[in-house]
C-alpha cells in the first residue's frame, strides 16, 4: 500500500510538472537593425533606427566587403575592414512576465560590446570569444510600452589578432525569462566520477537563486527511456547529488552515446518553477606519460586538427548546419579530435562535438600579458584574464566532449620567469573550477631550461608545436609528464594546382629572415603536392609519421583541418586567406585528405592525383594513396606502368609518367586480387554543369538549416574538367537567398558574399538558405553555358 501512495505521489508530481511555469527560453536573432557608423545618441530608447539595414543575427558585418589591401587588419586578419557598428531591437512583454527575471544571453560579439536597455547602460563585455549575459529587469516596460536594446561592437583598433576575427553580434542571442526561484546555469556542474561495465555515475552539483528548495534529478536515455531518478532538498540552495545506473552505454567518437540530465525545480506546490537539461556522456580518459592517451580504459591515439572559428564564406557568423558540415568532413577524413584554436568557440559547437564524437582540447587564449599583435587582447589580460577563464571553463565544463583544457597558445612569457607565475595561477583556477579535466598549454621551446611555462610544474600535460625532430628528447627533457603534438605540419598547398615536384620539402617562406616566399607562384597558388611547408614545419606525411611511430605521443593537432580567413602565410596581399587546411575554405578537400583517410579512417580508399589534362612532352608526377591493400598498379591507356606500395617512411605510392592523353588508371589488389579501381581521363572544353545539392546530412532542423551547392565543370562526356574557370551567377527565388559563394582560392578577392563566383579548377560552391523551410526553393545557375535550376526540397 506504501508503494502505490509513493508511486502516486511520483506520478502526480511528473503531472503536475505540466502546470508549472518554468524557464523560457526565446530566439532573439531576428528583427534586428544595424549601422555601421558611431553615435552615442543610438542608445537612445526613442531614436529613429528606421533607416537602418534590417540584420538576422549571428552577423558578421566584415564578410560582406571586397577584400581589400587598405584595410589596417591587413591581409593576415583577412585583408577586409573592422570599424564600430550599432544594433538595435525593440521588443514587447506581456504583463504575466512582470516579476519574473529576465535576462539577455550574447554567445558571442567581437570584439569590444556594451550594451542599453531603454537607455539604462548595463555594462562592457570585453572578451570577443566568450559568452556574456546582461540582466533586464529593473529597466524593463511591461504592456503595450516596447522595450529597446541597443547594442555597440567596436572592432576599431587594428590589428587585433594573427587571423580574420569577423565583427559584430557573431554569435546567437536569447532573452531568457526567469521566476525569481531558478537554477543558476554557471553553477552547475554535472560529472560522471564513476564508469564502469556494472555501475556508473553522475554526479550534479548545483546553486539555486530564490527559494526554491525542492529538486527532481532524471536521467533519459537515448530511447526516451527514464533510467534513473531522485528527488532531493536543496539545503542553503546548494546540491551535491549523485545518480547511479547498471550498464551504461559509453561515450567515444566511434558510438557518441548520450543520455539527456533532466533538473527540474519545484516550488512549495510541487509545481515546476524552472528547469534545465544536459547531454551527459559517460566515459572516463587518462594520459600515461610512456603509453598516451586512454579512452574508457582502451589505447586511443587522438587523430586531430586544429580549427579555426570562421566558417568560410559565412564569416564569423556561426551556423550550426555550417559547423556540422564541417565536422562531418573532418568525421569522414577519420578525425576523432579537435583543437579550437585558439579562443573558446561557439557553445553550439560543443553541442555538435557531443553529438557526433569529437574529444575537444578547448583553448582559452593565444596570448597573455605579451603581445602578439598591437591591440591584441594582451592590452586586457592583466585585468581579465581569471575572470574570462573562470566563465569559460563555467560555461564549457559539462560537455562530455570536452576532455582537456588548454590555456595558451605559443605563449611568450614561455621565455621567461613571468611564465611560471601566470602558469602556476591559470592551473589553480582551472582546477578549482574543473578538477576533473587535465590542463595543457601548446608550447615551443623544447629545452626544458628555457622552458619557464613548464617549469611552472603545474600542467598536467605538454603539448609541443612542430620540432617532430626534437620529439625524442622530450620524454628525457620534461620526465615524468604526459605529451602530446599539439599543433603539427602547417603545410601549404592550394586544391588542384600540381607544380613539379622538387627532391625534397620546399620551405615558404625559407626561414624567419624571410616575411614572405621568395619566387613563389606568380598566380599566388602553392602545389597540391604535400611538398611544401612554412619554414618552421613540414609536409602532412613527415608529421603524421613521426607521431604514429612514437606511443610516447597521446597524439596530433594538425595545422589545420580546414582553411580558414586571415594569415595567408606565404604571399602578401592579395592572398587572403590560409594554405594550411587539409580541405579548402569552400569545403573541398585537397587531396592529401585523402592521405589522412587512408591513415585514419576505417574506409576504402584509392585516390589518384593529378588530373590528365597535360601536354605533350610533360612528364608528370603521379601519385596514390591507398589502404587496405598490398599494392596499386598503373595503367596508361591499357598498358600497365608497374606496381608500387608505399612504406615506412612515404604514405603514397608514386610514378613518373611522360604524358599520353587518354585513360590514367589505378587498381589496388590485396592478396593478389584486386579490389578497387580509379580512373583519371583526359577531358575537352567544359559544356555542361555538374550540380550536387547537400542538406540533409548537414541538418540540424531548423531554420537555419542550409543547401550547401556544388558545381562541378564538366565536359561533353560528362568528365570533370579541371583546367578550366568560369563564372556563375547564382540566383535565389521568392523563397532561398544566396549567403555566399567560394571556389577554395586564396587569392580570390571578390567578397564571399556575392552571389557570383569563378570556379576555381572547375570547382564552386553556393551556401544558400530559404525563407521558409517547410516549403521548396528553386536555385538558378548562369553561365555561358547556359541557365540551369536545381530544386531545392
Amino acid at each position: 500500500m506504501i508503494r502505490k501512495i509513493v508511486a502516486f505521489i511520483v506520478f502526480l508530481a511528473a503531472f503536475q510538472w505540466a502546470f508549472g511555469q518554468s524557464r523560457e527560453l526565446i530566439n532573439f536573432n531576428a528583427d534586428w537593425r544595424f549601422v555601421l557608423a558611431d553615435d552615442l545618441k543610438f542608445r537612445h530608447a526613442d531614436f529613429d533606427d528606421n533607416s537602418w539595414k534590417s540584420v538576422t543575427l549571428p552577423h558578421d558585418w566584415s564578410i560582406g566587403f571586397d577584400f581589400g589591401e587598405e584595410y589596417p587588419a591587413g591581409n593576415a586578419g583577412g585583408a577586409l575592414p573592422g570599424g564600430t557598428g550599432w544594433y538595435r531591437k525593440s521588443f514587447s512583454l506581456n504583463e504575466q512576465d512582470r516579476g519574473k527575471d529576465v535576462v539577455l544571453h550574447f554567445g558571442g560579439a567581437y570584439r569590444y560590446t556594451e550594451v542599453w536597455i531603454n537607455g539604462v547602460y548595463l555594462g562592457k563585455h570585453i572578451n570577443g570569444y566568450l559568452s556574456f549575459e546582461h540582466d533586464l529587469t529593473k529597466h524593463l516596460h511591461f504592456g503595450s510600452k516596447e522595450n529597446v536594446v541597443a547594442v555597440r561592437v567596436d572592432n576599431s583598433l587594428q590589428p587585433n589578432s594573427r587571423w580574420y576575427t569577423g565583427s559584430g553580434i557573431y554569435r546567437d542571442v536569447r532573452l531568457e525569462k526567469r521566476n525569481p526561484s531558478h537554477l543558476l546555469r554557471s553553477e552547475i556542474f554535472i560529472t560522471t566520477p564513476e564508469v564502469a561495465v556494472g555501475k556508473s555515475t553522475v554526479r550534479v552539483q548545483s546553486m539555486i537563486k530564490g527559494q526554491g528548495a525542492q529538486a527532481v534529478l532524471k536521467l533519459v536515455d537515448a530511447e526516451g527511456k527514464v533510467v534513473a531518478q531522485k528527488n532531493i532538498t536543496a539545503t542553503k540552495g546548494t546540491f551535491d547529488e549523485t545518480l547511479e545506473i547498471s550498464q551504461a552505454k559509453l561515450w567515444a567518437p566511434e558510438n557518441p552515446n548520450l543520455y539527456q540530465l533532466e533538473i527540474a525545480l519545484l516550488n512549495k506546490n510541487n509545481k515546476v518553477v524552472d528547469e534545465l537539461s544536459y547531454k551527459v556522456g559517460f566515459r572516463n580518459f587518462r594520459f600515461d606519460e610512456e603509453k598516451g592517451f586512454f579512452l574508457n580504459d582502451q589505447p586511443l591515439k587522438l587523430l586531430g586538427v586544429c580549427l579555426h572559428h570562421d566558417l568560410g564564406a559565412l564569416g564569423a557568423a556561426f551556423n550550426k548546419s555550417a559547423a556540422k558540415r564541417q565536422l562531418l568532413i573532418m568525421k569522414d577524413m577519420g578525425v576523432n579530435a579537435i583543437r579550437t584554436a585558439h579562443n573558446p568557440p561557439a557553445e553550439e559547437f560543443l553541442d555538435l562535438c557531443d553529438e557526433l564524437g569529437f574529444l575537444v582540447q578547448n583553448e582559452a587564449y593565444d596570448m597573455w600579458a605579451k603581445r602578439k599583435n598591437k591591440f591584441d587582447y594582451h592590452i586586457d589580460f592583466k585585468e581579465h584574464y581569471i575572470d574570462d577563464l573562470i566563465r569559460f571553463v563555467k560555461r564549457d565544463r559539462n560537455h562530455p566532449s570536452v576532455f582537456m583544457w588548454s590555456i595558451g597558445n605559443e605563449i611568450r612569457e614561455q621565455f621567461d620567469d613571468t611564465g611560471i607565475a601566470f602558469a602556476r595561477n591559470m592551473t589553480e583556477v582551472v582546477k578549482q573550477v574543473d578538477p576533473t579535466r587535465p590542463v595543457t598549454a601548446a608550447l615551443t621551446e623544447t629545452n626544458y631550461e628555457k622552458n619557464f611555462i613548464a617549469q611552472a610544474g603545474t600542467l598536467d600535460v605538454l603539448g609541443f608545436n612542430y620540432k617532430y625532430f626534437d620529439y625524442d628528447k622530450l620524454p628525457i627533457q620534461f620526465k615524468g609528464v604526459p605529451l602530446i603534438a599539439s599543433e603539427t605540419t602547417s603545410a601549404l598547398q592550394t586544391r588542384g594546382v600540381y607544380d613539379n615536384l622538387h627532391d625534397t620539402i620546399q620551405l615558404w617562406p625559407a626561414s624567419s629572415k624571410d616575411k614572405y616566399v621568395v619566387n613563389g607562384n606568380a598566380d599566388f597558388s602553392v602545389s597540391a603536392y604535400d611538398n611544401v611547408a612554412a619554414y618552421w614545419g613540414t609536409s602532412h606525411e613527415r608529421a603524421w609519421l613521426e607521431v604514429k611511430k612514437r606511443d610516447f605521443l597521446g597524439g596530433i593537432f594538425v595545422w589545420t583541418g580546414i582553411d580558414y580567413l586571415g594569415e595567408p602565410v606565404p604571399y602578401p596581399y592579395p592572398a587572403r586567406s590560409s594554405y594550411y587546411g587539409i580541405v579548402d575554405l569552400a569545403g573541398l578537400p585537397k587531396d592529401v585528405y585523402y592521405m589522412y583517410q587512408s591513415e585514419w579512417a576505417d574506409k576504402d580508399v584509392l585516390h589518384l592525383l593529378p588530373h590528365w589534362n597535360w601536354n605533350k612532352g610533360e612528364t608528370v608526377d603521379v601519385w596514390c594513396y591507398y589502404n587496405k591493400a598490398d599494392e596499386v598498379e598503373l595503367f596508361l591507356n591499357g598498358r600497365s606502368l608497374g606496381r608500387a606500395t608505399k612504406n615506412a617512411d612515404q604514405l603514397h605510392a608514386a610514378w613518373k609518367v611522360p604524358f599520353e592523353a587518354g585513360e590514367l588508371k589505378v587498381v589496388k589488389y590485396q592478396n593478389g586480387t584486386a579490389t578497387q579501381e580509379v580512373v583519371k581521363r583526359t577531358t575537352g572544353k567544359a559544356t555542361q554543369l555538374a550540380v550536387k545539392v547537400e542538406h540533409e546530412r548537414y541538418a540540424v532542423g531548423d531554420q537555419t538549416d542550409l543547401y550547401f551547392v556544388t558545381v562541378d565543370l564538366r565536359d561533353e562526356k560528362g568528365e570533370p574538367v579541371p583546367n578550366q574557370d568560369i563564372t556563375l551567377t547564382f540566383a535565389g527565388d521568392s523563397n532561398s537567398r544566396i549567403l555566399g559563394t567560394d571556389n577554395g582560392f586564396q587569392a580570390d578577392l571578390s567578397s564571399l558574399s556575392r552571389p557570383t563566383r569563378k570556379t576555381h579548377k572547375g570547382l564552386a560552391v553556393a551556401y544558400v538558405a530559404k525563407h521558409d523551410v517547410t516549403k521548396g526553393a528553386t536555385l538558378t545557375i548562369k553561365s555561358v553555358l547556359g541557365e540551369q535550376k536545381v530544386v531545392l526540397k
